[in-house]
């Protein structure tokens, strides 16, 4: 029997049609945005997640936990990170997207 295996690149492209999707994913924007920007940090400091988590003085779950996007850490968590990777916090505000809602 034989598997067919659908790109992901092509199966983002399908799901993008279905406005549940759009919005579902949408919602989960700044989520990934910190991640990336946490994970960016980190290696661009070379460094790994025990590394940053011992300079912080915490464990590498708690840096895991961070860097999966799905906790919303205080700013002096993230402050304590920069401080670990070596990198300074830079907290902006951007205009809303068109048709966008002030979430609460």
């Amino acid at each position: 029997m034989s598997r067919k295996f659908i790109p992901v690149e092509e199966a983002f492209r399908e799901w993008m049609k279905r406005p549940d999707f759009v919005a579902a994913y949408d919602a989960l924007e700044d989520e990934f945005a910190m991640a990336a920007a946490l994970i960016k940090a980190r290696g661009d400091a070379d460094m790994t997640q025990e590394q940053v988590a011992q300079a912080m003085g915490t464990t590498q779950v708690v840096i895991a936990r961070l860097e999966g996007g799905k906790s919303k850490p205080s700013t002096r968590t993230l402050e304590r990170f920069g401080k670990a990777t070596r990198t300074k916090l830079r907290i902006s505000f951007e205009p809303q997207k068109a048709g966008g809602s002030p979430s609460r």
